[in-house]
């Protein structure tokens, strides 16, 4: 086997929704010279993307009726990993043989490719271990899960995933130390942490940015506009906490506006009830205590372009995050890089980012009261707001830098799983 060179490699990737997590890396990967190809059932014909060779593979089946519950979760990954592995063979018959394989192993899909290519070395995207700790699986009681006594034997299921990744995989790479945590120390020593990284080039404040509203009023700096964003408008981002405080800030702030993104689908934790959503759910709780007024001083503008939810940051006089401890959102990052005044749940993952005081203000995720003083203090603030800005954006540029910080470290992580292969496997 001929020795690796940086910049000549052979690279498969593997996501179910690429790029995704891959969306700085991959480019950059086919930029310096490396033969990028990926396996995703995102596209339904091949295609090429900057540089990089995508390729289609289709997931067949589904669960099988009546099994276990616990073993759902478990079967749908095996349907991808033989689907995935399906692919990747046919990809070995045509005599293609990676040197690196990078996978978000969330879904399952890259769970046989060692199988396929024993030699090459697999470097996983560790995005969360599954823990029965009571402070994590029990943090909102409002929400139980099922049966809560057999949490830790469900979990215990649920990582099942994990725990066979952690067999084949040479290294693995997390965002946040919160995240690289949750994994056992036997899994934990082999992942590097390093987040997926923060334009901050692109992503700035923007004193002159406006915000078109679909009854055709614009927002503006000049506006008093408080942000509220998640991929979807649920419980475990704290949805129905800041829907709560809505009708005492409102009553504060008359001339308040408040943008909330978000789709309304269920991203994490509990589906709710046939028929409705989380979103209707707490509109329909909260909207008796306000009046109609007010009521069309709320905007809720669903998923948005990318160009849109920069907007929306950057007229922000103050952004609003709330989570589990769970996954930490690339929007509070991007908030940070446009200066945004931030008030966020004093929740761990939170905590990396946001130092109270210094780069934003923490909030016990259930104190409503709290969320609406201090959210009403910055907008009373400007000076404050100005300060908090400043510094989060500077702990953003020196933190989460995409160019300057983390695609550097992220390259040199992938360098270095094909160094793992030489030392592992002497070359011929």
């Amino acid at each position: 086997m001929a020795a690796t060179t940086f910049g000549q490699m052979k690279l498969l990737l593997i996501h179910q929704n690429f790029p995704g997590q891959f969306k700085h890396l991959a480019p950059a990967l086919a930029q310096r010279g490396d033969q990028v190809v990926v396996l995703t059932p995102r596209v339904s014909k091949p295609t090429t993307w900057k540089g990089i060779t995508i390729l289609p593979y289709q997931v067949k089946g589904a669960s099988t009726p009546n099994i276990h519950p616990w073993l759902i979760d478990f079967e749908t990954k095996i349907l991808r990993a033989t689907a995935c592995f399906d692919a990747a063979q046919v990809l070995k018959e045509k005599g293609y043989a990676p040197d690196v394989i990078l996978a978000h192993h969330g879904w399952g899909e890259s769970l046989f490719l060692k199988d396929l290519w024993p030699d090459a070395r697999l470097g996983l995207y560790c995005e969360l271990y599954h823990r029965s700790d009571p402070d994590v699986i029990a943090f909102d009681p409002e929400f139980p899960t099922p049966s809560p006594g057999r949490n830790a034997l469900r979990l215990r299921l649920k990582n099942l995933n994990n725990r066979l990744h952690e067999e084949v995989m040479d290294a693995g790479i997390s965002p946040t130390r919160f995240q690289a945590d949750t994994y056992p120390a036997h899994h934990r020593d082999r992942i590097t942490i390093c987040h997926d990284g923060v334009d901050t080039v692109h992503v700035t404040p923007d004193a002159m940015a406006q915000l078109a509203l679909p009854n055709g009023d614009t927002l503006s700096r000049d506006d008093e506009v408080v942000t509220f964003i998640n991929r979807n408008l649920e419980p475990y981002r704290g949805y129905h906490i800041f829907m709560r405080a809505l009708p005492d800030l409102l009553r504060r702030r008359p001339m308040a506006r408040v943008v909330l993104l978000g789709g309304e689908d269920t991203s994490y934790g509990a589906k709710p009830p046939q028929g409705k959503t989380w979103k209707q759910i707490f509109i329909d709780e909260v909207r008796p205590q306000i009046s109609d007024a007010d009521w069309t001083r709320v905007h809720f503008l669903g998923r948005v372009p990318y160009e849109t939810f920069l907007s929306v940051i950057q007229v922000s006089r103050v952004h609003v995050y709330l989570t589990y401890p769970f996954v930490l959102s690339w929007s509070l990052l991007e908030a940070m890089s446009a200066e945004c005044a931030i008030v966020a749940s004093d929740t761990a993952p939170v905590r990396e980012a946001i130092k109270d005081g210094q780069t934003g203000l923490l909030v016990d995720f259930f104190d409503r009261a709290k969320l609406v003083d201090e959210t009403c203090a910055l907008l009373e603030s400007p000076e404050r707001r100005a300060t908090l800005g400043r510094a989060a954006r500077r702990f953003a540029q020196e933190t989460y830098d995409l160019e300057t910080i983390c695609l550097p470290r992220q390259l040199q992580w992938v360098d270095d799983l094909a160094t793992l292969e030489m030392a592992r496997h002497p070359q011929d």
